[in-house]
């Protein structure tokens, strides 16, 4: 039997959302119902209320067989120094990474000192073929093959993937354990909305995974190429179920669904919210989307069955910086005026993801976007524009880490450690900065429409 630790390492987030954390604990339930895994633990050290003496501890006294690190792009500040930590206190323990980063830049984590790389498909698939293949075979026979998505360090060389990682119907998902989450941690990310987090702040958030992969195809989201142009959604009856579960057992006071794009399949969102209208599972909740696949028809339906919160990739209204959008994310202020009309009308919050420094686009239009939304009443979500096709896996930590979304990664003149920079392109820098990280006086009120509720 293999025991199995599944950590997040200790970092600073530079943006919180519980949904990108979903997947540990995923990954966590899809390995314990494998036949060869034994203990599998979670820790979700990221969240700033651990510290390395803590991690210590953990590794010391597990003596786990499979440590399997999940990464993002703020996750690999402490990477190598996990790393260090793992090998000294757990020596006899395989190190596989998984998440984000990997499946978009996976060169870059052979620099550090680890076993393995998840580095496509699904994350369930890569770390149980690993834990599989250590399970059923002499540790030096099992680090001598590749497996499907999974690169393998064998001495000083890397074995390539034995083709492409396999991904898994949602039938087969394993929703998280919502008892081994530490939601206090989230509630205190939430509370501070001057930092734009997705949460709802002083109300307690219930993540339901409900899809994965997007056909729209934008060139700046990671989604289709970790998971793919064809969507796969949970059954209906699935998220009812873990909806009700979750709250017998948890005060959750609202859902947040985590999709890309959670009205693609209109059908399913009409049937669902039909559902809730009938009750008795009948949450407040949340979704993002694009403006293209909503309605007046379906958000007023979106409004009478608990949706509070709407998200959509506004991306920007200037004209020159729509030509690098998928054409059904090109959106002109009319239609957007008519959505938030719609959300006004049925109660909910408009909230809309601007992207700064898309190209073709200005400081001057991306100021006008942001004011026409926020004239609409908008709640507004503004995110740098992040290249992922430009990384490569010769990268350093601090160069992957600026693609976070909050930095500027394009163009030597952006980078503060550059003597010879130009100090007009300096000033642009500092205008697209102050979009990010300037005060912010206009705070969510939604909460205020959510009950608060007691411990079941």
């Amino acid at each position: 039997m293999t025991d199995v630790l599944l950590i997040w390492p200790p970092h600073v987030p530079s943006y919180f959302n519980a949904g990108h954390h979903s997947p540990l604990y995923m990954v966590a339930g899809h390995l314990r119902r494998l036949p060869q895994t034994g203990r599998v633990d979670t820790c979700e050290a990221g969240t700033l209320s651990m510290n390395w003496k803590g991690v210590g501890d953990l590794l010391y006294q597990g003596r786990y067989d499979v440590i399997a690190v999940m990464n993002d792009f703020d996750a690999v500040d402490g990477l190598a120094r996990f790393a260090e930590y793992a090998r000294a206190l757990s020596p006899h323990s395989r190190l596989i990474t998984f998440g984000r980063l990997s499946s978009l830049n996976p060169g870059f984590f052979r620099q550090f000192d680890l076993d393995a790389v998840v580095q496509s498909g699904d994350y369930e698939c890569g770390v149980a073929h690993y834990v599989a293949a250590l399970a059923t075979a002499r540790p030096e026979d099992a680090a001598a093959t590749g497996f499907p998505g999974v690169a393998v360090r064998h001495g000083d060389r890397w074995l390539e993937p034995d083709g492409h990682g396999d991904r898994l119907a949602p039938e087969e998902w394993t929703l998280p354990d919502v008892s081994e989450i530490p939601y206090q941690d989230y509630d205190r990310f939430y509370s501070r909305d001057e930092h734009k987090f997705c949460g709802i702040p002083f109300r307690r958030e219930l993540v339901v995974p409900a899809a994965r992969g997007c056909p729209v195809g934008c060139e700046f989201c990671e989604v289709p190429e970790i998971f793919g142009l064809r969507e796969r959604r949970l059954p209906v009856d699935t998220v009812i179920d873990y909806i009700r579960d979750s709250y017998a057992h948890h005060p959750f006071e609202y859902v947040a669904f985590y999709a890309p794009t959670f009205t693609l399949d209109r059908r399913w969102v009409r049937q669902l919210c039909e559902r809730f209208i009938e009750g008795p599972v009948s949450p407040q909740w949340k979704c993002a989307t694009t403006v293209h696949h909503l309605s007046e028809e379906l958000v007023a339906l979106m409004g009478r069955a608990g949706c509070v919160r709407i998200s959509v990739g506004l991306e920007t209204l200037e004209e020159e910086g729509q030509g690098v959008l998928p054409r059904n994310k090109r959106i002109e202020a009319e239609r957007f005026r008519a959505l938030a009309r719609w959300c006004t009308g049925s109660g909910i919050e408009l909230n809309a993801f601007i992207i700064v420094g898309l190209p073709g686009t200005s400081v001057q239009g991306a100021s006008r976007t942001i004011e026409l939304a926020r004239s609409l009443g908008a709640r507004i979500r503004p995110t740098m524009y992040t290249p992922y096709h430009s990384m490569t896996g010769d990268m350093t930590t601090r160069q992957v880490a600026r693609y976070n979304r909050q930095l500027i990664t394009a163009g030597r003149s952006f980078d503060a450690a550059d003597d010879d920079r130009d100090t007009g392109r300096q000033r642009e820098a500092d205008a697209r900065y102050a979009f990010l990280f300037g005060p912010e006086d206009r705070l969510t009120d939604v909460h205020e429409r959510i009950p608060k509720r007691t411990a079941p």
